[in-house]
């Protein structure tokens, strides 16, 4: 006999039992389980004619296709490697070009210098050098590389300059020192002294012979030499003056009263020939030498009371008359300034003066002609 419940009045019902549910963990574990598998799903999809042609004997045609697109990169790599190369080397050898160039460049600086230094001996100062070397010493500049190279061009540029500013140094010198030469010459031969000059055309000769490929021309040398020409002929031309007497006999006080030529006698009051320059000076002042050359008489001399004559290389003779004084002797050799006598009023004289004269085959010349001579040349020398 089945019992059935009763229903006491005022009694709750009973609650019904709980169902399992689905726990968290459990539900994204699933999750990712699933999205996983569509990703796998999805890499085979795209993979599948890769796999298939694996798996259809086609894995040879593969392995070829991934080789010929490494050995074109290798090739791509290697191309620009060797541009690289390239351009590095011809780099390099530029560099090495314009070192070799700048070493012959220094070595020329100091041809020149001793051109610039001879000129400056010789009173030229007419050229500055440039510095020895451009900035940067292609020397130091080391191994070159694409991402490094120096300015090439502009060290280009100033060895181009320097050679144009050592050769405008040079032409210089040249110039001055011909000029010069040329002035000296035509003074000279105006007061007629000829300058013995050594000849342009040195002793050279030998068979004409074809140029030969790989000897290195030298103009520079060529141009040096030239220089030194000029300048030899200028420092022969500048030491014929020391032995032509255009130089004053007098410093210090004096003033030209007489000229050369014909005069009012000072005793007779007649018209006569005076043959050299009178200059008034306070008694004792000193006679210098009008020139290089040696003392060939010293002692009285009718008409010139005390008189000294200077015999000069060119053959011209100067004589010094109305002396108070002798400082030089016979055989003595003077030099242009060298005193040799003292200013006076023996002889025929109306007061302390020097009687200046030049002669040339014991005939007298205007001794004006010289002393304006030297005059233009001392303005030309300086």
């Amino acid at each position: 006999m089945r019992h059935q419940p009763s229903f006491a009045r005022g009694a709750a019902p009973a609650k019904p039992p709980k169902s399992p549910g689905i726990r968290p963990a459990l539900f994204y574990g699933m999750f990712a389980v699933l999205l996983t598998g569509n990703a796998l799903t999805a890499t085979a999809f795209l993979l599948a004619p890769d796999i298939s042609r694996l798996y259809n004997g086609q894995t040879e045609q593969v392995v070829e296709a991934y080789e010929d697109r490494v050995a074109q990169l290798r090739v791509e790599v290697d191309r620009l490697h060797s541009r690289s190369f390239a351009q590095t080397g011809d780099i390099n050898l530029q560099l090495q070009e314009l070192s070799q160039q700048q070493e012959v460049l220094t070595e020329q600086h100091q041809l020149v210098q001793v051109l610039v230094d001879k000129a400056g001996e010789l009173g030229i100062d007419t050229a500055t050098l440039p510095a020895e070397k451009p900035s940067g010493d292609l020397a130091d500049a080391g191994p070159v590389l694409p991402s490094g190279n120096p300015d090439i061009d502009a060290t280009a540029q100033a060895l181009d300059r320097m050679m144009g500013e050592t050769q405008t140094a040079m032409t210089a010198i040249a110039d001055a020192a011909t000029q010069r030469t040329q002035g000296i010459v035509s003074e000279l031969s105006g007061i007629g002294i000829n300058v013995a000059l050594p000849d342009d055309d040195e002793g050279v000769g030998g068979p004409l012979l074809p140029p030969q490929a790989g000897e290195p021309d030298s103009p520079m040398i060529e141009d040096a030499n030239a220089v030194m020409s000029a300048l030899v002929r200028y420092k022969a031309a500048r030491d014929s003056i020391a032995s032509a007497p255009v130089h004053m006999p007098l410093t210090g006080q004096y003033r030209q009263s007489s000229s050369f030529g014909n005069r009012t006698d000072p005793f007779s009051g007649g018209r006569a020939f005076h043959a050299g320059l009178d200059f008034a000076a306070p008694s004792g002042s000193i006679v210098s030498a009008a020139a290089d050359g040696t003392v060939t008489f010293v002692g009285t001399m009718s008409g010139y009371g005390n008189a000294v004559e200077v015999t000069h290389a060119n053959g011209l003779v100067t004589r010094y008359g109305h002396l108070s004084a002798f400082l030089s002797e016979v055989g003595q050799v003077v030099h242009t300034g060298t005193p040799i006598a003292k200013v006076g009023s023996t002889g025929r004289s109306t007061g302390p003066h020097l009687h200046f004269e030049v002669r040339r085959n014991d005939a007298a010349i205007d001794p004006a002609n010289f002393l304006k001579a030297g005059k233009r040349l001392s303005a030309l020398l300086s």
